[in-house]
């Protein structure tokens, strides 16, 4: 084996899905994410949370640091498809690199639909 060549592995994961991209796409739309969003978000790569089937994923990073929970920079909520309130939160890290959307049920259930882009209100918002 080279030497180093553990380092320069590339992480695990998958490419957003297009839904996945639209909705995050929506809820970070006029906010200060830096620069290059678009060109980040089409090829990004993602882990599926396991969360019981709330939809949660985590933003895979190929840097080689530690990476934890920096804070919220946008809310929004939906009703699922059995009338059941769900929160979506995107977060970042200690960077301010897009770190998790995070999915929450009310009732801890699965999603029965993933939401459309147009099926969530932005907190905020009008």
């Amino acid at each position: 084996m080279l030497e180093g060549s553990q380092l320069s592995s590339p992480p695990q994961g998958r490419p957003l899905r297009p839904l996945e991209r639209e909705l995050i796409e929506r809820m970070l739309a006029g906010k200060d994410v830096g620069p290059g969003r678009e060109a980040r978000l089409s090829s990004a790569l993602v882990a599926d949370m396991q969360d019981g089937g709330m939809g949660s994923i985590r933003f895979l990073s190929s840097e080689h640091t530690a990476r934890h929970l920096g804070r919220a920079i946008a809310q929004a909520e939906y009703i699922d498809e059995d009338g059941v309130l769900v929160s979506i939160v995107v977060n970042v890290d200690q960077e301010n690199e897009l770190y998790e959307v995070d999915f929450w049920k009310v009732d801890f259930s699965p999603l029965k639909r993933y939401p459309r882009a147009s099926d969530i209100k932005i907190e905020g918002a009008p």
